[in-house]
């Protein structure tokens, strides 16, 4: 926050809520969600690969067990969920799983932490959970949801793919209203999908927003909330990556 600024509570509470932007309009940039969100990708991707090139047949570590537990465990939801056949839908939902915890994971640093520490620096304002930025949310669903399309296309050719848009589920004689109700579902998954993972992220970071404005009262309430929201945040990841799976699995399934 700018040096002399009052710090009311609404000034609080946006001061928290404001992103950390470079340019004007449309091509606005929210840097923080940006980098906060690489930097997990990256810290993600490099310890998986370093976990693997060291991983062990007669003698595994516990990170290794708890990894190989992990992804057993999607792998199984993948099994039960996805009927096609396509090697890739596993390795999505295990990146989507553990991508979409870490930053949600972010929620769990005191609020006041990192601003006040970038705040040394000239950074005024710097929103450190990223699934709290509906931009981010719906650069992840639209990206679901173009994945969606290609593995439709993919699997069931061009004219499968329209056949299915246009016959299902009243027949060829009412490919208009066919078509109507399939722009509507469609357009439907990922505005879903982004808005349920961001509602919830949003909601989760303001209530710890509003704890920190209780000042010595919020010692008592902080540490029961952050140890409920680790399961908000672990649930979330996993019903994003599920909703990923199902989505996946109508793609690949014909409805003609």
């Amino acid at each position: 926050m700018a040096s002399g600024e009052a710090l009311t509570t609404s000034g609080y509470i946006v001061h928290h809520l404001t992103n950390l932007t470079v340019g004007h309009g449309f091509w606005t940039f929210h840097l923080d969600s940006l980098i906060v969100s690489g930097l997990l990708g990256l810290f993600a991707f490099i310890g998986m690969a370093r976990l693997a090139s060291k991983a062990a047949i007669k003698e595994p570590g516990k990170m290794q067990t708890f990894v190989e537990m992990l992804v057993s465990f999607i792998d199984q939801q993948v099994k039960d969920t996805y009927h096609g056949k396509s090697a890739l839908i596993t390795p999505l939902a295990v990146t989507i799983f553990v991508w979409v915890f870490l930053m949600n994971a972010m929620d769990l640093i005191p609020v006041d932490f990192i601003p006040l520490i970038l705040g040394m620096g000239g950074v005024h304002y710097f929103k450190a959970v990223p699934t709290t930025d509906p931009n981010l949310t719906f650069g992840m669903s639209l990206t679901v949801f173009a994945m969606m399309l290609i593995m439709g296309v993919k699997v069931k050719g061009v004219g499968g793919f329209l056949h299915e848009v246009f016959t299902v589920p009243f027949g060829a004689k009412l490919a208009p209203l066919n078509l109507l109700f399939r722009v509507i579902e469609d357009v439907a998954k990922p505005i879903s999908l982004a808005l349920r993972l961001f509602g919830n992220m949003y909601a989760g970071e303001m209530v710890f927003i509003l704890i920190a404005l209780l000042g010595l009262w919020q010692l008592p309430l902080a540490l029961p909330w952050a140890l409920f929201h680790i399961l908000i945040i672990t649930l979330q990841a996993f019903v994003f990556m599920m909703l990923t799976i199902v989505y996946m699995s109508m793609a690949s399934e014909s409805h003609g």
